[in-house]
């Protein structure tokens, strides 16, 4: 996309700061959309994200023996702190932060975004984000299996957004929402109920269920 990602990432992390202000301790428990994790654990990895330097990165896998999933349990730990507002008191510090991984900043945005609604939509917040963002993002996702498989979980469907221009591959049709097709490809089953078409039951196999 022609703007630059880095206000659109800042723009998110400020958003979501500011919808989770007033969480209660108790609601900081409630399971995310990412299996095993609360939505403070989520945020602390969102934190963890912004704090990690390609080297300190490296020599977390090197220490995790190239573990990758325990690399990302390690530095999540590091920024939970003991209580939910402490966890969001510390992402608070990242939301302009530049730091990333050795990844692009649209797989950042793409953690910005996602993750996000891993935490809102448990927590029944709803964010109207802008559909430029979304449509661009969405183009990432089909063309891409960084991070997460996105790419791979789409092939051979047809997509097709119902509230913005993003439309994208050939085959059985899958139609909804930007964002609901983007959770999809990012394997987030709870959005499958708002997507249509002939597609669904190819997808639906490809998106198993969350305990």
């Amino acid at each position: 996309m022609k703007t630059e990602v880095w206000p659109l990432i800042h723009t998110e992390r400020a958003a979501l700061a500011n919808d989770l202000a007033e969480l209660t301790e108790e609601r900081w428990e409630t399971p995310s959309l990412c299996a095993g994790l609360t939505v403070r654990e989520v945020l602390a990895h969102l934190t963890a994200g912004a704090s990690l330097t390609p080297p300190r990165w490296m020599a977390g896998v090197i220490r995790c023996r190239w573990d990758f999933d325990k690399q990302v349990a390690m530095r999540l730990a590091e920024q939970l702190g003991d209580s939910g507002s402490e966890t969001l008191e510390r992402f608070g510090r990242v939301v302009t932060s530049t730091t990333k991984p050795p990844l692009p900043k649209m797989a950042m945005l793409g953690e910005a975004i996602v993750h996000a609604e891993d935490i809102r939509r448990p927590l029944g917040i709803h964010r109207d984000y802008p559909i430029t963002v979304l449509t661009a993002l969405a183009g990432y996702y089909r063309g891409s299996d960084m991070v997460v498989t996105a790419k791979g979980r789409v092939d051979g469907l047809r997509l097709q957004a119902t509230d913005g221009p993003f439309a994208a591959g050939s085959g059985p049709l899958v139609s909804g929402t930007t964002l609901a097709l983007i959770m999809a490809m990012t394997g987030r089953a709870a959005y499958l109920a708002e997507l249509d078409g002939d597609g669904i039951p190819i997808l639906r196999q490809r998106v198993p269920p969350r305990d």
